[in-house]
């Protein structure tokens, strides 16, 4: 069993769905709405958990109504919460729009996410102690660098999500083994992606490609129909992160499998699939007789 160690954001998602999503400027009428658990962090986390990884989160909440909630998703996932600490004000929360194809646009407030701008003992004890630091970019980047410079003079592996997407600097990408980008985030980061051994790159429903010292694979993703697109990143590279160690190929079929399931089931959190859902799609299927 793999163990992880998540460094990252934990977020109330406020979910609304539309037939299609507004223009700017113009107000649509909404089909429903709901309030789902979420953040790229605690996604991945309870992704991985499911996966069948043991996890360990560090993050923050708020002191509102929204925190004790945030706490809870992650320990009935079985996610360690020890190192998940409280902040003064806001929890973090997401709004997020689903049109009637699955597809989603969000915008995210940090909240209690913007104050983990350091790392204390116990959390680069922990860090040291995993065989792997999961990390994405909405937290505070120095906090992101702390943990994977630590991670790597410990012998750690660092996976990095580098979303939302935005220019880093070299001295974090030099501490990054493996990025898991999508195909946008690929082509913005270009270059930057030089120094990272193995880079994971996601195609929505064609699968993802790996690319490292081993050479190259590629999964052409599983066949679904897709109510809601969101979170079906973080339950690939949860997922993925969860499996590595079983060599990318094996992870790739994994992640793959984990993200597309993730897209039948609306909400992000809620949508992540667990270990036996993800064994049974992975399965070959007895043919009709």
């Amino acid at each position: 069993m793999a163990r992880i160690v998540v460094v990252g954001s934990i977020n109330m998602d406020l979910v609304a769905t539309v037939g299609r999503r507004p223009e700017p400027g113009e107000t649509v009428l909404g089909e429903g709405f709901r309030m789902v658990p979420g953040g790229k962090g605690a996604n991945q986390a309870i992704a991985a958990r499911r996966a069948g990884a043991e996890v360990e989160f560090v993050g923050a909440v708020g002191d509102d109504l929204f925190a004790g909630e945030l706490r809870t998703v992650l320990a009935d996932a079985g996610v360690r919460t020890r190192r998940l600490r409280s902040a003064a004000g806001p929890s973090g929360v997401a709004s997020i729009v689903v049109d009637s194809t699955g597809e989603n646009s969000i915008i995210v407030a940090g909240g209690a996410n913007t104050t983990v701008t350091a790392l204390g003992p116990d959390d680069l004890a922990a860090i040291a102690e995993a065989d792997m630091v999961l990390c994405q970019l909405e937290i505070p980047v120095p906090t992101v660098l702390a943990a994977a410079r630590h991670a790597r003079a410990s012998g750690t592996l660092v996976l990095l999500n580098p979303s939302p997407v935005q220019q880093l600097s070299r001295e974090l990408w030099d501490v990054v083994d493996i990025a898991v980008v999508n195909e946008g985030e690929y082509e913005h980061l270009g270059p930057a992606l030089a120094p990272v051994a193995d880079v994971v790159v996601t195609r929505g429903a064609h699968g993802a490609v790996h690319r490292g010292p081993g050479g190259e694979h590629h999964h052409p993703g599983v066949a679904v129909r897709a109510v809601d697109t969101t979170g079906a990143g973080d339950a690939f590279t949860g997922a993925l992160a969860a499996h590595w160690q079983e060599g990318p190929a094996t992870a790739l079929a994994w992640a793959c499998t984990a993200g597309a399931l993730a897209t039948t089931k609306p909400g992000a959190g809620a949508s992540i699939p667990d270990r036996a859902a993800i064994e049974a799609a992975m399965s070959p299927q007895p043919s009709s007789p």
